[in-house]
This record gives structure tokens, sequence and C-alpha cells, in this order.
């Protein structure tokens, strides 16, 4: 039986709990072993860690796609959710599997402007980038999760949450699959009505990548 599977059954109380929390923990530790192998490269004095789900390379392993899956379609309350949103480039991979196992809709955030009716732009201003994003077909009213691979500074996200309040929906939950830098728990004291979390949190000491918690 697949770790989709035991979800399933899970929700529908065919399975034991104490087997539901097992599938979970492995998929943590499926997650967290593959960070801690992640390739480490230098940009200037900066040490940057690479990994499939961050940056697209190297190749993924699909069984670290689906922990990653398991764990945040565990984590979200999805009888509350109307609609998924993923952020270019590396939250497709991550939201697109959620979408087909939960049944609800996804939009990406695009770096490319459209001109559709009701676009948001989005000023961009993180500590590595700046630029403009925009965001497509948010109703108002719509409860939205945003799932996306690295929150550092959070500017990226403060943006975003400030574009989907233009649109009058409303964000209920926001999940990070790495936490690297302060930026999670500055956006958590400033959007207290928000979920802000992360699945790993993790921080550089050198060449060597840090898994906390």
């Amino acid at each position: 039986m697949n770790t989709l599977s035991i979800f399933l059954n899970f929700k529908a109380k065919v399975i034991p709990y104490q087997q539901w929390v097992s599938t979970m923990a492995d998929a943590m530790q499926q997650l967290r072993n593959s960070l801690q192998n992640a390739p480490v490269i230098w940009k200037g004095d900066y040490p940057y860690f690479i990994h499939p789900l961050t940056d697209g390379v190297p190749r993924l392993d699909p069984k670290v796609l689906s922990a990653v899956t398991d764990l945040c379609l565990e984590a979200i309350d999805w009888q509350h959710v109307d609609l998924i949103l993923g952020i270019e480039a590396m939250g497709l991979p991550l939201t697109a599997p959620l979408s087909i196992n939960s049944g609800k809709p996804l939009v990406v955030i695009r770096k490319r402007q459209y001109g559709l009716e009701g676009e948001v732009m989005i000023d961009q201003s993180t500590g590595y980038s700046k630029g403009e994003m925009f965001l497509n077909d948010i109703k108002a009213g719509e409860r939205v999760v945003i799932v996306d691979d690295v929150l550092s500074t959070g500017g990226t996200i403060r943006a975003i949450i400030k574009g989907i309040e233009k649109t009058g929906a409303t964000i209920l939950h926001i999940i990070t699959v790495v936490e690297k830098g302060p930026g999670l728990k500055k956006l958590q004291q400033e959007y207290p009505n928000i979920k802000i979390e992360s699945l790993v949190r993790l921080e550089m000491d050198g060449e060597n990548i840090i898994i906390l918690d």
C-alpha cells in the first residue's frame, strides 16, 4: 500500500492511527535525508544548497516528492480550501500532486503578464532579487492555501499576501518545504490570522547543512 492510499484510508478511518503516524514519520525522514545530502556550492561568500525541490536540479527522486505531498496532504484542512496557489517556478511540481489528490483547483503566480480581467500585479522584492509577478483567476471570498519551496527573507510571500488581499480572497494556510532564515517568524508575527509553517527548518554552517528541530 502506497502512502497516498494510506492517507485516504486513514481519512476514511480504515487503517490504525499508529500506522498513519509511522507513515508520516517516514515521509519526514525521507525529506530530511534528501536535504541533508544536498550538494552545496558557493556564490561569492554565500553557501547555497541545491535541491531538486528548490532548484529543479539534480534529478528529483519521486519518493521525495511523494513524501512532501503526503506531509502537505496531512497538514492542510482541505474541507475549508477553495484554491491552491503555486509560485513560479518550483511551486509547480509541489502543487500539481496536491491538486490531483485533493480535488482542489490550482492556479500559478507567474512572472509573465497576461492582461486578463482582474489580473493583479505584485512588486516582488526579496533579499536576492526584484521583479514583478502576476495573479490571475482568484475570486473574492475564496479561501486559498499557498505551497512553496523555500522561505528565507519572506519578501516574496509578503508581497503575495498583499496582492491576494487586493482580490478579496482569504489566505488560510501557507506551507513552505524549507524554512531558512528569519522570514517565516516575522511573517507569523505580521499575519497572526494566517497559518504559516514549514516542513523542515535548516541553516547553513559553511558547507554544512544543519537540520534544526
